[in-house]
């Protein structure tokens, strides 16, 4: 059944140069790097704060700008910017020499100072602005379709990057896509008080001897200190078969993950001597890992990650171990670019192998190319960035983490300013301009 709307003329509530859709630290490092060029920049975010991941979903942990070895630096520009600005307010925890994580940050204190970093670039916010569907007029896209408190309203742009991370600007304009076989599953974090109790005790193992009686899959945890504060960051939940892309999907996986976190907190509580866990805060959206993929002019392989293959176009450098959070079967699979592979089973002993025989030099980073962010479309004034760009299951599972995303939004940031400048569209950029200007920005570019 369907119902007939009647026909309505949309306010025009905006005009700028370029438009991001959606306010991660993705696509407000895309805005950023545009405004600082000189671009007005409209950027939109569905909830009511920027950060994405790093702070609606309470993932506090950025990884290693260094190489696999810990030996070079391989990235810098906004990512670092951030962190220094928030350690400055004692809101970060470094740690070196770790393939679990460089940075815990305070994710609260993250919120205000992306604020701060809108207002100092002049970027315009619409946050709790929901995007309904894009405009095109003879061909190309115009405009933006939202809707807030305000009403409905349309957002006109001569560039558009859709940092969404389920790639809903893509979709709703036809852009190929697909999902991976096997969708990594989603993960709600949560703030927990009472971490100093469980000191000296095997607490996961208890979960696992109670987890089927509770309901819960196998899963892997993993949680990092929140920097001036007593709550630890617990990530323990484990949402299989609920694809995030769609409506009914999404929902459903908010309730399981949040029934998820009190059935772990009840059981260590129950169950482990002197436990005395208390739940300061979930998230405001779960954790989500992948769900669509847009078709870009490239798809980077797995292949391509492990044997650190080096593009003329790259537009950011990676380190972060091939990371797969298998929903097929339980457990993590851990690739390193050295050859080693570690499957990682709660419960159970590490397995331990080799993806490829031992060899005498091994890459120790990988490369995204630009042409992973500009999809198969006929629109020019359109660039994909975050986790929803053209990478296979392999390939997803090392570039996913939010500092080499976050590069990718910094490229297309830069990229729109140069297509905007030069009057072409974003696939005939040169890309040796998009990397010279990254490195002038004080991205590090190899």
């Amino acid at each position: 059944m369907n119902i007939s709307e009647p026909a309505r003329e949309t306010p025009v509530i905006a005009e700028c140069d370029l438009c991001v859709l959606g306010g991660s630290c993705t696509g407000l490092f895309a805005a950023i790097r545009a405004a600082r060029l000189g671009l007005s920049v409209v950027i939109v975010e569905r909830m009511g704060c920027f950060g994405g991941v790093a702070t609606l979903s309470l993932v506090n942990v950025w990884h290693s700008p260094l190489d696999e070895v810990f030996e070079k630096q391989i990235f810098a520009g906004l990512s670092v910017e951030v962190m220094d600005r928030l350690r400055k307010r004692g809101a970060v925890i470094d740690q070196t020499k770790s393939a679990a994580w460089a940075w815990a940050f305070n994710s609260a204190e993250m919120q205000i100072e992306l604020d701060a970093m809108v207002l100092e670039n002049k970027i315009q916010p619409w946050l709790h602005t929901a995007f309904v569907a894009p405009h095109v007029v003879n061909g190309k896209l115009d405009s933006i379709i939202v809707e807030n408190k305000s009403g409905r309203g349309a957002i006109r742009a001569r560039f558009f990057v859709d940092a969404t991370g389920d790639g809903d600007l893509c979709e709703r304009l036809g852009v190929p896509s697909y999902h991976a076989a096997h969708t990594q599953p989603s993960t709600t974090c949560a703030h927990i008080s009472g971490w100093e109790t469980l000191k000296d005790t095997d607490w996961q193992k208890v979960v696992i001897k109670h987890a089927a009686s509770a309901g819960l899959p196998e899963g892997f945890a993993w949680g990092a200190p929140v920097p001036g504060t007593d709550a630890y960051m617990l990530a323990g939940t484990r949402v299989l078969e609920a694809d995030c892309s769609e409506a009914e999907g999404f929902t459903r996986a908010e309730i399981e993950g949040r029934r998820q976190v009190r059935a772990i907190l009840d059981i260590v509580n129950q169950n482990v001597p002197g436990a005395k866990l208390g739940l300061l805060a979930l998230p405001a959206r779960i954790g989500i890992r992948q769900t669509r993929h847009a078709r870009c002019l490239h798809q980077l392989t797995g292949d391509e990650v492990l044997h650190g293959r080096r593009f003329d176009d790259a537009i950011a450098n990676g380190s972060y171990r091939v990371d797969i959070h298998h929903a097929e079967k339980p457990g993590l699979t851990f690739r390193y670019l050295d050859g080693r592979e570690l499957y990682v089973r709660p419960g159970h002993p590490v397995v331990a192998g080799r993806w490829r025989a031992e060899s005498g030099v091994s890459p120790t980073y990988y490369q995204i190319p630009y042409r992973s962010l500009v999809p198969q479309s006929p629109y020019g004034n359109l660039l994909a960035a975050g986790r929803f760009i053209d990478a296979d299951q392999q390939a997803h599972g090392a570039i996913r983490v939010m500092v080499n995303m976050n590069q990718t939004g910094e490229a297309a940031g830069i990229a729109a300013w140069l297509a905007l400048k030069n009057q072409t569209a974003a696939a005939t950029l040169d890309p040796a301009l998009i990397r010279g200007t990254l490195a002038e920005g004080g991205s590090i570019i190899l």
